[in-house]
């Protein structure tokens, strides 16, 4: 494959992998890594407790009191949350199923390092399979992407249904690293597929055998003496 197009479609993958891999340890391993994320300026109950703010992760819930104590949840797979003001006659919940999703990031992270790997290829097969297996992680990717939007419109829709709590919704550092992860396996499915074309162009134009470098002499002067 031509190096113009092998080499940034590596690093493309790579780029793709990390940024994938960090989304996917999320809280409560790191903490600034979150999907979405709620201020609560000291109006809510978040699981019993007065909060200033709530952090969803892909692993478990963070919240943040007014002194910035940080409290994070057990990990687990698919978690709920529920939000209440003070008074407690007002709240919702946020069920697992809206969490459950969340869990194919660590899905997406594996596909991509598969990919990469195989960008290492220059073998013609190889190379084929790695452009397909990136735009393969781009479409996990695309899912885990909409399961973060459900999760983030449904968080603040519910959020500010709650009486009487003064509820600001954002969208987290998490939630924009998957965005680039996703444009990042495009370029790469797009460069590796693109690069293989133009190497399969340059063989087909090179010519099979060498030209003779001798001059063919015009048929009338074959009868001409020497």
């Amino acid at each position: 494959m031509a190096r113009a197009f092998c080499i940034p479609g590596i690093i493309f993958l790579l780029c793709a992998t990390v940024l994938s891999f960090l989304v996917s340890i999320s809280l409560p391993f790191l903490p600034a890594l979150d999907i979405a994320r709620t201020h609560f300026p000291g109006t809510a109950l978040v699981n019993g407790q007065i909060v200033d703010e709530l952090r969803f992760g892909v692993w478990a819930q963070c919240t943040y009191t007014s002194s910035d104590d940080r409290i994070c949840a057990q990990a687990q797979h698919a978690y709920s949350v529920s939000i209440s003001n003070t008074r407690k006659d007002s709240g919702v919940i946020i069920g697992s199923s809206w969490t459950r999703g969340l869990a194919i990031h660590p899905v997406a992270t594996a596909v991509t390092f598969i990919a990469f790997l195989l960008s290492f290829s220059t073998h013609v097969t190889i190379t084929l399979i790695s452009s397909v297996v990136s735009f393969l992680a781009a479409l996990i990717t695309l899912i885990a992407f909409a399961v973060d939007i459900a999760l983030y419109a449904f968080l603040k829709h519910e959020a500010g249904n709650v009486n009487d709590v003064r509820a600001n919704t954002k969208t987290a550092p998490g939630f924009w690293l998957t965005f680039v992860s996703l444009i990042l396996l495009l370029l790469a499915g797009c460069t590796v597929c693109f690069g293989r074309r133009r190497d399969r162009m340059a063989g087909a134009s090179s010519p099979a055998y060498p030209m003779s470098s001798t001059k063919k002499r015009p048929f009338w002067q074959r009868f001409r003496r020497n």
